[in-house]
């Protein structure tokens, strides 16, 4: 076995991670493994991009959309948890 390889670190998810595929964070092969996300101490379902070093997420603001229709977003700061849901 080699020093390169990881299980353990295949099994943590991306440090940043956004849905929006026009996103330079957007990563498909993890969102559909499923990606459970707490914030402060809460799980939430309605992340729309989140950052684990820095420690904030992005939820929708409402229904509310930009001019280009996309869904106006709010940055919320705070301790993150992220883990794949597909694991165990």
């Amino acid at each position: 076995m080699t020093d390169d390889a990881q299980p353990a670190g295949a099994e943590t998810p991306p440090d940043r991670l956004s849905n929006n595929p026009r996103s330079e964070h957007f990563d498909r092969a993890a969102l559909e493994r499923g990606i459970g996300i707490r914030f402060k101490g809460r799980e939430r379902r309605d992340v729309e991009e989140y950052c684990l070093s820095e420690g904030w997420i992005r939820v929708q603001a409402g229904k509310a959309n930009d001019r280009y229709g996309n869904p106006l977003t709010i940055k919320l700061s705070g301790e993150v948890e992220a883990w794949y849901e597909d694991v165990g």
